[in-house]
């Protein structure tokens, strides 16, 4: 079975109308395709509860998945069943559960941070810094629109992150001589962009652009760090400057971190469990690192607490002790 299988384009033209992100339709249309493959491309449509229930416990016994990649299959089976197929679930509590430990994050020290950055100069510095110095997350860091840095309160707003909420994070004061310059770079990409007849302006979240037609030739809602060329829209077939991919931020990670010959693991998440945690070092109580990190249960800000408690921050070693 091919992506490009009818069905599997039609339920991701459902999505796309149903205003999903792209990234949960590339996920869903994934588990929904190894879930048909896993019943030897049998159609979903003939498939029951059971059939469900043994391929979540497969996903849980055999690939060893971890208990949050379980759920989001999950959820992409009960969306195809229910939104796609018009069929009821019923209980699939049967299922085995994953319990794949979590691990620990790997976090920088502040010397290996500015040692990471050192590598870096223009957009991928302001970038990467960003991640760290804000606490963001790959994917709200390239979604980032003009309009969503706050000067005057030197703060971040991050719409419609992990979960589809809101929140505000802190800006390091800094960042805004490279954030006004860089804007002044988006400003004058926006003038050659209208300039050409077949732009169509910025692709705007939800139905915005319907409401205010106008708006995606607007500087503020231009992104941030935008492409360095103009594509075709795959939804509605329009010329316009998406936002840099996120694959590039990788790339300027993992080639800052060869050249700093650090030897720790570092992705974009390293820089986000170093702000967690360097906050915490400098005495930020745990509520207050929750909210920067948009967590809706402190459970989960809690392993930075675990992270600081290791080795010489909790604990004495008793090969110390010896004389």
């Amino acid at each position: 079975m091919q992506n490009k299988s009818p069905f599997l384009q039609s339920i991701a033209s459902m999505m796309r109308v149903e205003r999903y992100s792209r990234r949960t339709i590339t996920s869903y249309l994934y588990w929904i395709k190894y879930f048909i493959l896993f019943h030897h491309k049998q159609h979903p449509s003939e498939l029951g509860d059971d059939a469900i229930v043994a391929f979540l416990t497969h996903l849980a016994n055999e690939r060893n998945v971890s208990a949050a990649t379980q759920s989001i299959a999950l959820n992409a089976l009960v969306f195809l069943k229910r939104k796609v197929l018009q069929q009821e679930v019923g209980d699939l509590a049967a299922y085995s559960k994953a319990n794949r430990q979590r691990k620990l994050p790997v976090v920088l020290t502040p010397d290996e941070v500015n040692g990471l950055l050192a590598q870096l100069s223009g957009v991928p510095k302001l970038a990467v810094s960003m991640l760290y110095g804000s606490g963001l997350r790959r994917i709200e860091l390239v979604r980032l629109r003009v309009k969503d840095i706050d000067f005057d309160y030197s703060q971040v707003q991050v719409w419609q992150g992990k979960g589809n909420k809101h929140r505000l994070v802190t800006l390091a004061q800094e960042l805004h001589a490279p954030l006004r310059a860089q804007i002044q770079r988006v400003e004058q990409l926006l003038a050659q962009d209208v300039s050409d007849k077949s732009y169509a302006g910025a692709r705007l979240p939800n139905a915005l652009s319907r409401k205010y037609p106008k708006a995606g030739f607007e500087l503020g809602w231009q992104f941030l760090f935008p492409s360095t060329r103009l594509s075709l829209d795959p939804e509605s077939h329009v010329i316009r400057r998406h936002h840099v991919d996120e694959s590039a931020v990788n790339k300027w990670i993992r080639q800052a971190r060869t050249k700093a010959g650090i030897t720790k693991a570092v992705t974009s998440h390293t820089l986000r469990h170093s702000f967690a945690t360097h906050l915490l070092q400098s005495g930020a109580d745990i509520r207050t690192v929750q909210q920067q990190l948009g967590h809706s249960d402190v459970k989960t800000t809690e392993i930075y607490t675990h992270v600081l408690k290791q080795g010489a921050h909790g604990v004495r070693s008793p090969l110390s002790n010896l004389s």
